[in-house]
């Protein structure tokens, strides 16, 4: 992984332009609102949800607009401060998901949706583990992540200069890491790219339960 402070100062930088261009996201993406909704209601009433590399909140929202208590974690304090903005009543706070300010056991679910995209396959095992921690027993984890073997690499993005890279995974090894630590695999989809509405790559849906 990149040094967080170049990943925190690169969305920082393109933060309005991400809400101006990801925030409705949900709208045009059928398949992902049917997931949430799903697993809003298997969560409604269980308890603190958080939503992982939240950016604007617009997942958190989602989520919340169909009865779920949920609070969004985003390592830029600029999408932290327009997610507020966006969503007034929700709880949003900077943070690093390799180190939540959390309870063990606390939390009823996860959802981190495009959020282990800046990782490497080989750190996805720390990355796990502290989901692991915080989850009470048997609560759900929804990961969506790109499917490839590539990693993309961005010096600018919409006309800013950041220091980033996007990486695609195999879904199977991405299983086999939430397996090793201390998931089990409910269910495992995956779909292709809505045209127009997001980057033109293969999706991925794993849902896991903490064991």
């Amino acid at each position: 992984m990149k040094d967080p402070d170049e990943i925190q100062g690169s969305y920082d930088l393109v933060a309005d332009e991400y809400v101006r261009r990801i925030y409705h996201e949900l709208d045009g993406k059928p398949f992902d609102r049917e997931i949430l909704d799903r697993l809003a209601d298997r969560v409604r009433g269980a308890g603190r949800v958080y939503d992982l590399g939240c950016g604007p909140g617009h997942v958190a929202r989602y989520l919340y607009d169909r009865g779920v208590d949920v609070a969004g974690i985003d390592l830029s304090g600029e999408m932290v401060r327009l997610a507020r903005t966006l969503n007034p009543g929700l709880e949003f706070r900077q943070g690093d998901m390799r180190a939540l300010e959390t309870p063990d056991g606390s939390l009823a679910a996860l959802v981190a949706f495009y959020s282990i995209i800046h990782f490497p396959l080989s750190s996805l095992s720390a990355v796990f583990a502290e989901m692991r921690r915080v989850l009470a027993r048997d609560a759900p984890l929804l990961l969506a992540f790109h499917v490839g073997n590539e990693s993309i690499h961005l010096d600018a993005w919409w006309g800013r200069p950041v220091a980033l890279d996007f990486v695609f995974f195999d879904s199977q090894a991405v299983r086999a890491e939430l397996v090793r630590s201390g998931f089990r695999i409910v269910e495992a989809l995956e779909r292709e790219p809505y045209p127009d509405v997001e980057h033109p790559s293969r999706r991925a849906y794993v849902l896991a339960e903490a064991s």
